[in-house]
């Protein structure tokens, strides 16, 4: 099978179930940001050396798998036939290991009540652009929840974890020896 299709040619890609959509359609600009998540994910797990850090991004990605496929079904109906054959929901476990993690790590971290400025060091960095474009995931999953039916935990999932990722970024700048700036008004 060929990689190109030249659908994308003339602005266009299908949805899983066969439908012709445009790319700026919200649906393919939300499951692309989940992509893109999925990216830079990938570059912070190449920069970090702790094991247990490695291993949860991994388990992240593949989440993050799932729920790029759930939010490209063309209709529920697609939807719910292919999920009947495929395990690829988020469960209450995920949302709950992601805010277990969050607290175990929490717990050694200096307290905050500033905004903290990004930067500092590449890997520090590369965390807040993960969590600027979860953000943007969860903002543009919200918007198509509007329009179309997935998974609520869909979105508590992304809540969560641009917090995890915030972590991130605050564990690898106190590990790093990085001093965090604080924004003051």
């Amino acid at each position: 099978m060929k990689i190109y299709t030249k659908l994308g040619d003339k602005g266009s890609t299908k949805l899983i179930g066969g439908k012709d959509v445009k790319k700026h359609n919200v649906q393919v600009d939300t499951y692309g940001s989940i992509d893109e998540l999925n990216s830079y994910i990938g570059l912070i797990r190449d920069f970090t050396d702790d094991q247990h850090i490695k291993k949860s991004l991994i388990e992240i990605q593949k989440n993050l798998f799932n729920i790029g496929a759930m939010l490209a079904f063309q209709d529920e109906k697609t939807a719910e036939k292919y999920l009947k054959t495929k395990k690829i929901r988020i469960q209450k476990e995920d949302i709950y290991t992601i805010e277990k993690n969050i607290d175990v790590i929490s717990e050694k971290l200096p307290k905050i009540d500033k905004f903290i400025i990004p930067g500092g060091h590449q890997e520090i960095s590369y965390c807040h652009i993960a969590r600027s474009v979860c953000r943007r995931a969860e903002r543009n999953a919200s918007k198509l929840k509007s329009i179309y039916n997935f998974q609520d935990e869909i979105l508590i999932y992304l809540n969560r974890l641009s917090d995890y990722i915030f972590i991130l970024a605050r564990k690898f700048s106190i590990d790093l020896g990085i001093e965090e700036i604080s924004w003051e008004t």
